[in-house]
């Protein structure tokens, strides 16, 4: 306790000497980070849809290159998978004298196995040879030539344009503002809604990102980042926009994207307080240790506390270059390390939802639930309420051809709210370094599946059908 009141009267004594900044150190807090605002937050109504400047960048090269970025992403999955054997058969002091290259490439055996697989699995899909179940246009096709493309081009733009929302105040600005209302309500530090919003307006993969590099920097607990990526890397509006269309439903989207919002809020104030999110420890990823302390001390306003925080954050960085180097490694690190998993794991759930009926079956306890909550069709509607464990896009492939449109709005409502979807959110937790294994990501979405179903169903029935 004394050791914190020290702390306290130090931080204040610190804040009452920095009465004022120079112009130069307000600039760096204040042009990158607005520029991270408008990259990363600010929506933008581009091409008929509304997005944000990273959607356009990745839109558009994606436009661009469209035609070669399975090639070119087979080509990184096999380097990733040849290299990390060659580590392990092979000791190359270049490999290990280099920190970076060391985590690209010096990776425990399951994984270097997952990458082999995916190096298989992206050349039978690519060249359409080997076993029809991986390279069929509903199971390898789908996470080759539609989802990997995607993760790829956003990836990209993300890695290299993150520092401006990390590293040069904004989290720790925000995070201070907002601590008041994020704790009380979601047991979290103000800082994740970044997370949130980054979801929101660009993809969900990028609020995780976001989330995964905060943890591994030591500024969210085991606890805190579990709950962030899993109840708030909600699918964009954009993308939402399309499941709509998908379900011919777009008609009334902004009654579904309100459904989305306020299922998606009651479930992220209910699953971190029960088990398996309530359990995980309040404890900083162990490398680095705790990095940040939002507390306010006594007698400093909130304002000028973050701004002070802000400044030393963005005093820290020493030089552009730094950050442009930073940036370039995380997307060689997510493209070698993350790709090859979202290749082999997202075909293997798509075989899975296509060629077995196992999805069906776990569907069964839901059919009795969906009757009570008058959900018509029940029976056809239950499996996509669990196959989106697979992939977010299957339920809105398995309900299009319902004929009840309320069933439709319900089924397309749980494909956004579920957020824990194997083929691209589940991936990246489980090669994160955020402890969740894939047995909790199940239960987790399973929670999520019965805490929102019946927000979902009453919101449909007493408000817009």
């Amino acid at each position: 306790m004394e050791a914190r009141q020290l702390k306290t009267i130090e931080s204040v004594e610190r804040v009452e000497e920095k009465k004022s900044y120079s112009t130069k150190q307000i600039l760096k807090f204040l042009l990158p980070s607005l520029l991270g605002l408008l990259i990363f937050l600010v929506p933008i109504s581009y091409n008929g849809k509304v997005t944000i400047g990273l959607g356009i960048l990745a839109d558009g090269l994606q436009a661009a290159i469209s035609g070669y970025i399975p090639a070119i992403m087979t080509v990184v999955i096999c380097l990733s998978a040849l290299g990390s054997v060659i580590v392990k058969v092979v000791n190359l002091p270049i490999v290990k004298n280099n920190r970076f290259l060391t985590n690209v490439f010096d990776v425990k055996l399951q994984w270097v196995a997952l990458r082999v697989a995916g190096a298989f699995f992206a050349v039978f899909t690519l060249f359409e040879i080997g076993p029809s179940a991986i390279s069929s246009g509903f199971t390898g096709g789908v996470v080759l030539f539609d989802l990997v493309p995607v993760l790829m081009v956003w990836f990209l733009f993300a890695s290299l344009l993150m520092p401006l929302l990390l590293n040069f105040g904004l989290m720790d600005f925000i995070g201070t503002i907002l601590r008041k209302v994020m704790y009380p309500i979601f047991k979290l530090p103000g800082r994740s809604s970044i997370d949130a919003v980054a979801s929101w307006m660009g993809a969900g993969p990028v609020g995780v990102l976001i989330t995964t590099q905060q943890y591994e920097s030591g500024y969210y607990t085991k606890r805190e980042a579990a709950v962030v990526a899993t109840n708030f890397s909600i699918a964009s509006i954009a993308f939402s926009l399309v499941i709509a269309k998908f379900l011919s439903i777009d008609h009334m989207f902004i009654q579904f994207y309100l459904t989305v919002v306020v299922a998606g809020l009651i479930a992220a104030v209910i699953c971190p307080r029960i088990p398996p999110l309530s359990r995980k420890k309040e404890t900083y990823y162990e490398p680095v240790g705790k990095q940040i302390s939002e507390d306010i001390p006594a007698g400093v306003s909130t304002f000028k506390w973050g701004i002070q925080k802000a400044i030393e954050t963005a005093d820290k960085v020493k030089s552009g270059r730094e950050v442009v180097v930073k940036g370039v490694q995380n997307v060689v690190e997510i493209w070698f390390g993350l790709i090859p998993l979202v290749m082999v794991l997202g075909t293997l759930a798509l075989i899975v939802a296509e060629f077995t009926p196992i999805f069906t079956y776990l569907s069964y306890p839901l059919v009795p639930i969906l009757n009570l909550l008058q959900i018509p069709e029940a029976s056809a509607a239950a499996p996509a309420m669990i196959v989106g464990f697979a992939d977010m896009f299957l339920p809105a492939v398995i309900g299009s051809g319902i004929e009840s449109e309320l069933t439709r709005f319900v089924i397309g409502v749980m494909s956004l709210t579920q957020l824990v979807y194997m083929s691209e959110i589940g991936v990246l937790l489980l090669k994160s370094k955020i402890p969740l294994n894939l047995l909790e990501l199940f239960i987790i979405f399973l929670q999520r599946t019965l805490i929102t179903l019946p927000v979902v169903a009453l919101m449909a029935h007493l408000l817009f059908f």
